[in-house]
């Protein structure tokens, strides 16, 4: 792992770093902020959305404050493998960018589309060796496309993540045209990777928090009414939030990170 750049942040370091992953095959670059006392802190993990990467939340969510406060480390991924080597697409939602984080298995993006795994197994050995962090405390959080991977990998690996929240997620990818061309061209099958499918197939959810703005411009793209739903259906604990007049953006973030840092914290202790 090699350091891109180190900053004082809230009296920790909000840091960004590179590594070669063996599940990519590239070299990928994460941001991880630690608190005042980094020793043994807990880690939640923030999977950004489409077009993003490790910056974007990094610089503009305002979780550090929250963070710092309650001694918590953050690590933000990037969301997809890159490189002139690696294949991309024309569109936004699609390739370099929009990597849906799972693991592709179709044509030329199973070499290096291998998204879950880096998320689950190649990054958190990157970290847990450069960091003194308590790996017994993870929590996973996440944006848009993130937010679906927050929930699809909090149900695919139970207790892994004492908690899941999410802000505006794509709850329903096989239902939407965020979810249903992508992850047809990577794995073939979109319900696989369906976060309302899989709770509804009787996957354990761990203790859930989503906020989703009522006037946010993609909504019609989120699946929430059908989260909704399976949520009743399986009698699934979860707390889903309509924040009146809030839209898709990190303005809409920003305005409930502390909410979700407070919300991880109560199953951090």
């Amino acid at each position: 792992m090699k350091t891109l750049s180190e900053n004082r942040c809230f009296g920790g370091i909000q840091g960004v770093y590179t590594h070669a992953s063996d599940a990519t095959g590239t070299d990928m670059t994460f941001g991880a902020f630690l608190p005042p006392k980094p020793s043994g802190a807990p880690v939640l993990w923030y999977l950004s959305g489409l077009t993003c990467t490790h910056e974007n939340a990094m610089t503009k969510a305002g979780l550090q404050a929250w963070a710092a406060q309650s001694g918590t480390a953050i690590v933000f991924p990037d969301t997809s493998p890159r490189g002139a080597e690696v294949p991309d697409d024309d569109a936004y939602d699609m390739g370099q960018g929009a990597g849906f984080y799972v693991d592709a298995t179709q044509g030329s993006w199973a070499q290096h589309f291998q998204m879950e795994h880096y998320i689950t197994a190649d990054l958190p050995e990157t970290v847990f060796a450069a960091f003194d962090l308590d790996a017994t405390r993870q929590a996973i959080t996440g944006h848009s496309m993130g937010g679906h991977g927050a929930l699809t990998l909090a149900l695919k690996y139970p207790g892994r993540y004492r908690s899941v929240s999410a802000f505006a997620p794509i709850c329903a990818p096989a239902a939407s045209d965020w979810g249903t061309p992508q992850l047809t061209a990577y794995t073939g099958d979109p319900g696989a990777h369906d976060a309302t499918r899989l709770l509804i197939d009787g996957a354990i959810l761990p203790p859930c928090l989503i906020d989703t703005g009522t006037s946010d411009q993609f909504f019609d793209k989120l699946g929430t009414d059908a989260w909704a739903a399976a949520l009743a259906r399986t009698r699934s604990a979860a707390t889903l939030r309509l924040q009146a007049g809030y839209d898709h953006s990190y303005f809409f973030v920003a305005s409930f990170g502390a909410d979700h840092m407070a919300f991880h914290q109560e199953h951090f202790t």
